[in-house]
């Protein structure tokens, strides 16, 4: 979560006779991103949200406890339910965000925040209040990235039916990506996108069914009091534990100098997750290119750049 600005004001119900109405503002800098993003269904979704979020203030008995704060795709809201400390989420769903409250459920708090409540029509989830201040980030990359793995092991529990499998993700990629490298106007050579998909159809037919968190970074780790880090904003798919890997590559990536940094940093990794490390390699290269193209056509500039350098240390003989 990031700060907050203002814009929308948000009231919560009052609580009682003659008491100020209590306001919430929607970060400014999160209306405009989401509106850019998901255009007028977006700018919809934004105006419904102080309603949202009122009804679920009074639901839950929800009284508002700091500014809001906010993500890629939803607000975290401070709050107070009976004396004790919550956070109130409300997400714009997408298909990447709409298994979030499953997840959480599934795993009850064990290696990840703890959901209490939620409201499916609403995208609403009542949450477990940790420490925002203090991510992974914050910890040396290589011990972070060892509490990373061994997260990532221990998020790995059996995968309930209806979630979207590994080998799914990857077959729907397999048949868009020719035209996505076509449509961004060829940013790497024939070449590369040949051993993607070939990769693709090598590693596809795995029968591993655990759950992977896709979205397991550094900053979405943070402090707790219940144990010393636990994962937030979750991503799942079922399938091999190694396709979970490649983004705790891309994040600091800055702090990576030389081919043997990328080495080093997904060998503590996989040791601490009990991966195989040839898996992870090939794994990390297909969602290095899916990224890539991602990211152009969003119209990043220096991610692109970033997974260009990480593919050329992943897979030096592949033209660029």
């Amino acid at each position: 979560p990031q700060g907050a600005c203002s814009q929308y004001p948000l009231e919560s119900e009052p609580r009682g006779p003659n008491l100020p109405v209590a306001r919430i503002h929607i970060p400014e800098e999160f209306v405009t991103s989401t509106v850019a993003r998901e255009g007028p269904a977006g700018r919809a979704w934004i105006r419904r949200l102080p309603d949202v979020a009122n009804q679920l203030f009074a639901s839950w008995n929800l009284t508002p406890d700091g500014p809001v704060m906010y993500g890629y795709v939803g607000v975290v809201i401070p709050v107070v339910q009976a004396g004790l400390k919550r956070v109130l989420k409300i997400s714009w769903i997408d298909e990447s965000s709409a298994q979030e409250s499953l997840a959480l459920r599934l795993w009850e708090g064990r290696g990840a925040v703890v959901l209490y409540d939620e409201s499916a029509p609403n995208a609403g989830m009542l949450l477990e209040r940790l420490d925002h201040r203090r991510t992974l980030d914050s910890v040396a990359v290589e011990e972070a990235a060892r509490i990373a793995g061994g997260l990532l092991r221990r998020l790995a529990i059996p995968a309930s039916e209806g979630i979207r499998t590994v080998a799914e993700e990857v077959s729907a990629l397999h048949g868009v990506l020719p035209e996505l490298w076509e449509r961004t106007g060829r940013p790497f050579p024939r070449g590369l996108l040949d051993v993607v998909l070939g990769l693709i159809e090598d590693l596809s037919p795995s029968e591993s069914s655990v759950m992977v968190n896709t979205d397991l970074h550094y900053e979405n780790v943070l402090a707790g009091s219940r144990e010393p880090w636990l994962a937030i904003d979750p991503k799942v798919l079922a399938g091999d534990l190694e396709f979970g890997v490649a983004q705790l590559l891309w994040n600091r990536f800055e702090e990576l100098e030389t081919p043997g940094d990328l080495e080093a940093r997904m060998s503590i990794i996989s040791e601490a997750a009990g991966l195989d490390l040839a898996r992870v390699r090939s794994w990390s290269t297909v969602r290095l290119v899916d990224y890539w193209i991602w990211a152009l056509s969003e119209g990043f500039t220096e991610d692109p750049r970033r997974c260009r350098r990480l593919i050329h240390w992943l897979r030096p003989g592949v033209s660029l």
